[in-house]
Formats: C-alpha cells, sequence, structure tokens
C-alpha cells in the first residue's frame, strides 16, 4: 500500500498537466525498423550518462511493485489521434517525435490535447520528467535512441533544471508526510468517520385524535366538541442531538465491515402530536447512552455482492430505494414519512442477511430475509431467526440510462402477536395494526422510480401497497383470522441541485401518507377503516456551509393527520445542522 501511495503522490503534478501526463509502463516501444535502420543514433552508455547529470526525480516505474499508473487515461500511440491538435499548430511535429517515437506522452482520457490552454512551467517540467525516464528505461534495455533527440531533452533539462529540482524536493518532501501518516494512521484497515446532528423542531396545531374501534370513534367525536382547546400543541421548541461514529472496516479493499456505535436525543412527535405521521426522519431518544445499532458485512464475489448482519441491517442498505437525495437521515428528507416507502423500504429488520446480483449496467437482483434485533438473537417460544417476526423479499432494478432507474420489490412480512406495526411508525394507528395486536402477515408490493432530467432537476416518486390478513386471537380474545385490509403509500418529489451554491438541494415534494383504505371487522365489532386519505407536503433547503458542515431549514404539514377527518392540520418546522467528519 505504501508502494501505491507513493507512486500515486509522485504522479499529482503530471496528472495535472494539460500538455503532458505521466507515461505507463505498457507504452509501446519504438517500431522495430526505427530501432534497426536510423544511423543517427546514440551509444546506450554515452547517453544514460547524459541523461543522469540532470536533477534527479525518482521514477515510479523503477518501483519493484510494478504497478501501472494513469491507467484511466487511454494510451495514444499517433499523433493523430489527439482530436484537438492540427498539423499546421506548433506542437504537432514535437508530439509526433515524442509520441510515435518513444511512445512517451499520453493524451487526456478523452483523447484530446487541450494545446489551446496555457501551459505552466511546471506542467511542464512534469512531462519533460516523465519524458527522460522513459527514454532512460529505452536506453537500459538498449534501444536505440536518436542524438538528436538526446539533445533536444538535454537542452530541456538545463532550461527547465530549477523546476526538476524542485519538484524532486516536493515529491520528498510528500513521502515523508506519507511516511509520516501511515505511522500515526488509525488503522491500516479501518476508517473512521462521524457525523453529528443539531436539530430544532417545533410543531403546532392540534393534537390528532386515535381511534381504532367505532364505539371510541363516536366517543372521540363528542369529546372534541368539549375539548377542542386542550387538544391544542403546546408551542414548545425542542433541541436535540445525534451523534454517530462509523467505523469501516475493509480488508480485501473490496468488502466493509460496518459498526456503528450511537447516541441521541431527538424529540419523537408521535406522542405530542398524538400520531406518527409528525415523526422526524432522524428522531429516536436513548437518554444519550451509548450503544451499537449497527453491525454487519459486505462482501462482494464477482457480480454477487452479499449481507450478512448482527444487527441493524436494515431494508434500505440492500435495496434501492429510489430516492438518492432523500433517503439519508443525516442529510435527505426531515420527515420520516419522504424519505421512502414504508411498505417495501422497512420491515422486521436488524438481524439476518441478504445479496444483490448485477447481471449487466442494466438489470440487478436483490433479496433478503431479516428478523428483528430483539427477537433474531432470541431462543425463546415465537421468536428466533424464524419463529418470530420475519421480512423476506426481493427487488428487480432497472436502469435504461445513467440518468433513469426504476425498482420493482416484494416483500412478505409477519408480525407476531402485539407486535404489529404495518406502517413502520409512518402511518394512522388503524393502519398500524388493522387487528386489534392479533398475528398479522402482510404482502407487499411497491415501484419507485427516479429521472436525473438534466444536471439541476431530479425527480422521484414511488407507490405502495400491502394486503394485511389477521392470524389469530385481538388483545380481546376475539379471532381475527381471515380479515384482510388495504394499505396504501405514494409520493412525489422535485429536487433542484446546486441551487445558489454547488452541493446545495432544494426539494419539494409530497404524497399520501400510509393509511387504510379497507379493514374487515367482526359482527358487532365496526372496526373502521381510516376517514379520510392523510397528505403530507415537504420542502427544505439543505445548504453546504462548507465541505464538513450542512444546514437544512424546512417545513413539513401534515393534511388530515391520522386519517380522521375531525382532526386539523399539524405544521412542524425544522432547522438540521449536519457535521461529517
Amino acid at each position: 500500500m505504501s508502494r501505491l501511495l507513493n507512486q500515486l503522490v509522485k504522479i499529482t503534478p503530471g496528472l495535472l498537466g494539460c500538455l503532458f501526463l505521466v507515461a505507463q509502463s505498457a507504452i509501446a516501444s519504438p517500431k522495430t525498423d526505427f530501432e534497426t535502420a536510423n544511423p543517427e543514433t546514440i551509444n546506450p552508455d554515452e547517453a544514460l550518462g547524459v541523461l543522469r547529470n540532470r536533477p534527479q526525480m525518482d521514477n515510479p516505474m523503477n518501483r519493484t511493485s510494478g504497478q501501472k499508473f494513469n491507467t484511466s487515461a487511454s494510451q495514444v500511440t499517433s499523433v493523430s489521434e489527439l482530436r484537438d491538435v492540427q498539423p499546421t499548430e506548433w506542437a504537432y511535429e514535437a508530439l509526433r517525435s515524442l509520441v510515435e517515437r518513444y511512445g512517451c506522452i499520453v493524451g487526456y482520457p478523452d483523447r484530446t490535447f487541450r494545446g489551446n490552454r496555457a501551459l505552466s512551467r511546471w506542467e511542464f517540467a512534469a512531462g519533460l520528467n516523465a519524458c527522460l525516464n522513459t527514454i532512460e528505461r529505452l536506453l537500459q534495455e538498449n534501444v536505440a535512441v536518436l542524438r538528436e533527440d538526446i539533445e533536444k531533452l538535454k537542452r530541456l533539462a538545463q532550461e527547465f533544471e530549477a523546476e526538476l529540482a524542485a519538484l524532486g524536493s516536493r515529491v520528498s518532501n510528500l513521502e515523508s508526510r506519507v511516511s509520516y501518516l501511515e505511522d500515526h494512521q488509525f488503522s491500516t484497515t479501518t476508517q473512521l468517520k462521524a457525523t453529528s446532528i443539531f436539530t430544532w423542531s417545533n410543531a403546532w396545531g392540534e393534537r390528532a385524535l386515535d381511534y381504532r374501534e367505532q364505539d371510541t370513534y363516536n366517543q372521540a367525536i363528542q369529546n372534541r366538541r368539549n375539548t377542542t382547546a386542550k387538544r391544542r400543541l403546546d408551542d414548545n421548541s425542542t433541541l436535540g442531538y445525534r451523534v454517530r461514529l462509523n467505523f469501516n472496516t475493509s480488508f480485501s479493499g473490496k468488502d466493509m465491515l460496518t459498526a456503528r456505535l450511537q447516541a441521541l436525543t431527538i424529540v419523537n412527535y408521535a406522542n405530542p402530536t398524538g400520531t406518527s405521521m409528525a415523526r422526524l426522519g432522524h428522531d429516536a431518544n436513548n437518554d444519550s447512552n451509548v450503544v451499537i445499532d449497527n453491525l454487519w458485512y459486505r462482501f462482494p464475489i464477482g457480480q454477487f455482492t452479499g449481507y450478512v448482519g448482527g444487527t441493524g441491517l436494515d431494508v434500505d442498505d440492500i435495496f434501492d430505494t429510489g430516492n438518492p437525495y432523500g433517503t439519508s437521515s443525516d442529510t435527505g428528507a426531515l420527515s420520516r414519512f419522504m424519505r421512502y416507502d414504508p411498505l417495501t423500504m422497512r420491515g422486521t429488520e436488524g438481524i439476518g442477511a441478504g445479496f444483490a446480483y448485477k447481471f449487466n449496467d442494466m438489470f440487478t437482483v436483490r433479496g433478503l430475509y431479516l428478523t428483528p434485533g430483539g427477537e433474531g438473537n432470541d431462543p425463546s417460544q415465537g421468536r428466533g431467526l424464524f419463529n418470530g417476526s420475519f421480512t423476506a423479499g426481493g427487488q428487480i432494478g432497472f436502469k435504461p440510462t445513467d440518468g433513469l432507474t426504476f425498482n420493482a420489490q416484494f416483500l412478505h412480512k409477519y408480525f407476531r402477536p402485539n407486535g404489529v406495526n404495518v406502517t413502520h411508525g409512518t402511518g394512522s394507528g388503524i393502519a398500524s395494526d388493522p387487528f386489534l395486536g392479533a398475528a398479522t402477515i402482510t404482502d407487499n408490493y411497491g415501484l419507485n422510480g427516479n429521472w436525473r432530467i438534466n444536471e439541476t432537476f431530479n425527480l422521484t416518486g414511488w407507490v405502495g401497497y400491502a394486503l394485511a390478513r389477521g392470524q389469530g386471537l385481538d388483545s380481546r380474545g376475539r379471532s381475527r383470522r381471515g380479515l384482510g385490509a388495504d394499505i396504501w403509500s405514494w409520493m412525489v418529489g422535485l429536487n433542484v441541485i446546486d441551487l445558489f451554491k454547488e452541493g446545495a438541494v432544494f426539494s419539494v415534494g409530497g404524497g399520501s401518507i400510509t393509511n387504510a383504505r379497507r379493514v374487515d371487522a367482526l359482527t358487532g365489532d365496526l372496526t373502521v377503516p381510516d376517514q379520510d386519505t392523510p397528505y403530507i407536503i415537504e420542502g427544505q433547503y439543505r445548504y453546504p456551509l462548507n465541505k464538513n458542515i450542512d444546514i437544512t431549514p424546512g417545513l413539513y404539514v401534515i393534511l388530515e393527520p391520522d386519517g380522521n377527518n375531525q382532526n386539523n392540520s399539524i405544521w412542524v418546522g425544522v432547522v438540521r445542522t449536519t457535521f461529517k467528519f
């Protein structure tokens, strides 16, 4: 690794050059007829003596590691391949002699020379040194070189003696700094990344009524007439924080072991507002206790990528959410619902395994099986990996162009009795637990898509549907087996990229929050579906103060919260500041 770093450091000036780039070890050798038939060649020993009298910079290709560099650049074997250099230009003949005779100069990856740009003496010296090193190597291999070319190079070396010497000194300094960093690095295999979030937020409006059955619903209506003033939300602002330390370890350079420590105190608005629809996208409160909330391993085998999780392995770690600017809880959507579809991108998550197989640039297939963190490692009756709650399913990804992506996914979920949360903390009370605590299975279907329209605009959206079925006795001892419920959600959003500043993102969107459109009831039970369709509208602007600090002010409103047409709108204002280091 240290050798590779040294080589990359040495070629940095050459990569910046607009005229010359560093030569590769796999360059073409001089042509055979040139080697054998040209009478104006110079004795190799004499030529080496001339070249070695210049200020020395170590030739990266003399390293024993044999690593190549600048592998992304296309090798140019003829000056005619450089598209923006014409035969009438002064650089043409010089390029022809160097490229076609010795192959010691390459163009940029797009096969351009960019000769209309001013070349600094530093850039020229870097390219000159590359040519000197290449010809020196050819001479060591007893390859004939023209005397006139050696004389030209000698004069150039004298002209740029100061720059060559300075470049050598700078490389030596960089080597020393790299060696120091290697000796004092955190780990040879582990990278520490951290994020800290401070969130100011406030909610206002009226507390939503939560009902499950017809009798409590009617009572709630009567209570609303008498207690409207008591339902008004307290206009109290809160300030919470979240700190995450991510230890990302790679053993092969392509795999990744993720371990994360977390502590946080960010308000959950489900209780203050009476509905989980108002929740923030990064909420939770563990009273500042430091816990390991993520521990899973990702490894590639050819086109196959495997995932194994001990805790914190989530559906969105494996599946493509189709919302690149909204998914992250650090910098994405401010509300919980707007991050991704809760029906097909959330589940009974934590412990399990998954995979992704990329057939080609267009098609990818993903699959997973996950159990809750508190159940997958519990051998008690009705728990464990295969006897408790679980989520299993797959996704097909289709990417017809670089800017357009579609995904179709299916998840089958089982929720054990008194552990049912169909909407995963985003929807109405009846949609989250349609059978009043009875064991529930759901078949979840979803589609999402993302369209990068151009460099400025990005369009994203999803739709999700779940068919829920009761599987046993509810909390009152009544059988819910055979009863069903239809649950829906959808969202559409627009992102405006680099608005007013590079890296800034303005986002606006909305949709129908997870709600139950049909709920089967027992005779005389009269359990009702949601009486109205709840909606959310959100707007936010993520502004990067610098590469380490983002500030995101925003606002979202819940219309008809909890699907109850007796509830008034709930507003939530947020200012999230994210520190990344």
